[in-house]
């Protein structure tokens, strides 16, 4: 087969995706068709290779442990409490709720590393609150999709520890550096929320003075009760890898043990919470990792056709300055990122990516930086954006699609705005795995 063929593996994944197909059987068979035509019967072996590769990938162990302590933290109610005392303080502020539903989901998804299970906990816990204090509809529905989408740009990510491996890159070092564009992001939606709320009060009004009075005693133990265990749990996970203790995999099930911990704590541990826990880790887990396998599959065949060389020569012959071709990749990932999961954006896009971003002399931590954010900005980003369609299953009928379109353009935005900063200065993606160069966990 000719290594031009083999960029006919792209048009034929989309077809079986459009078609309805699932995307990692779509993966799996595109790479079992073209493998066939290219080596024959040896194709068997390279793909029964691949499985026992993905099989035996420590890092993606981590995966299913993120995932239940995700889990924990929403069936066992610790999210609830963790935002009634967040609630507390900020519900005065201009856009109080926006601001707390913010907070909420920054601490969420150093906690958890689950965007769906953000958005929703987040979700179903303020949208009732905001919609009894009239806030605008548009107005909700962008700060709930932007909390959920934090989920995808603060670690720990599920996203980043697919991605570290695919793309060769130490998972602890993407955390890190992941870190600062993460919670500046999350600074630039408080800062919006704020300053609309205080130039349109009618769209963020404030609560009333006699709700929700609580003497400063215990209003400090509620905050301590609920937010110190969950700092711990934070620090357990994203301190431990950052400071290159634990591999991430330890970390998640530290994680996922202190989770349980901390639901026998809050004596809200039983059977039926662990049961459910333990049947949407599983089904969310099966889903992630045979994606990730058909993704492997895919790039395997790709590869081994020679295709990475074409694309490469392909990028070469066109004249455009290393910057315009790292562009032309973000501007691809952008748009697959309309139609397909970020998970396999990320196994199509990055084995392509990787070894000509290295070729052109970029710093590859800071290209996979970039390469989040930019999938998190296409997470919200309409028609087909997947935080809308989350934030649609949970949402009353008031609430249109057309409130969500609007909401969310200004936090996309934010997220336009953060990305040309990691692409202006790349210290801010670079600088903290630097500063914290600890064991490079892969």
């Amino acid at each position: 087969m000719s290594s031009y063929l083999a960029l006919l593996m792209f048009p034929a994944l989309m077809a079986f995706i459009i078609s309805g197909f699932p995307i990692a059987f779509s993966m799996i068979v595109v790479a079992t068709l073209f493998g066939m035509i290219q080596f024959g019967d040896v194709a068997a072996y390279q793909l029964l290779t691949k499985i026992e590769d993905t099989a035996s990938n420590s890092i993606l162990a981590a995966v299913p442990l993120f995932i239940f302590m995700g889990a924990m933290l929403e069936r066992s109610g610790i999210a609830e409490r963790l935002f009634g005392a967040i609630h507390m303080w900020t519900h005065r502020l201009p856009g109080g709720l926006g601001v707390g539903a913010i907070v909420m989901g920054a601490l969420f998804a150093a906690s958890s590393g689950v965007v769906g299970a953000t958005e929703a906990v987040i979700g179903m816990l303020a949208i009732p609150v905001m919609l009894k204090h009239h806030y605008s509809k548009s107005l909700m529905s962008g700060t709930i999709c932007a909390s959920g989408s934090l989920g995808t740009a603060i670690p720990p990510s599920i996203t980043v520890v697919v991605l570290g491996p695919v793309a060769g890159v130490s998972v602890g070092a993407l955390f890190s550096g992941l870190l600062i564009p993460g919670f500046l992001m999350a600074v630039m939606f408080l800062v919006y929320i704020i300053g609309v709320a205080y130039l349109k009060p009618e769209m963020a009004p404030r609560v009333e003075e006699n709700e929700a009075a609580v003497e400063w005693p215990e209003r400090l133990r509620i905050t301590l009760v609920a937010l110190v265990p969950t700092m711990a749990l934070i620090f357990t996970v994203l301190g431990t890898i950052l400071m290159g203790i634990a591999t991430p995999t330890e970390a998640a099930a530290c994680g996922a043990l202190g989770s349980v911990m901390l639901a026998l704590a809050y004596r809200n541990l039983n059977a039926g919470v662990l049961w459910h826990a333990a049947i949407k880790t599983m089904n969310i887990s099966a889903m992630i990792l045979l994606i990730v396998l058909g993704g492997s599959m895919f790039a395997g065949v790709f590869f081994a056709s020679g295709g990475l060389a074409t694309v490469q020569s392909m990028l070469m012959d066109t004249g455009l300055s290393p910057w315009m071709i790292l562009g032309l990749i973000l501007l691809i990932a952008f748009i697959a990122g309309f139609v397909l999961d970020l998970i396999s954006v990320v196994l199509i896009i990055v084995p392509v990516a990787m070894p000509i971003v290295r070729m052109l002399g970029f710093d590859e931590i800071w290209f996979c930086v970039a390469f989040l954010v930019v999938l998190q900005t296409s997470y919200l980003t309409p028609p087909l954006a997947p935080a809308i369609f989350y934030l649609r299953a949970i949402t009353p009928p008031e609430v249109t699609l057309r409130h969500m379109y609007r909401g969310v353009m200004p936090f996309i935005a934010c997220q336009l705005v953060v990305l040309a900063l990691v692409l202006a200065f790349p210290m801010i993606a670079t600088w903290l795995p630097e500063v914290m160069s600890g064991p490079s966990w892969r």
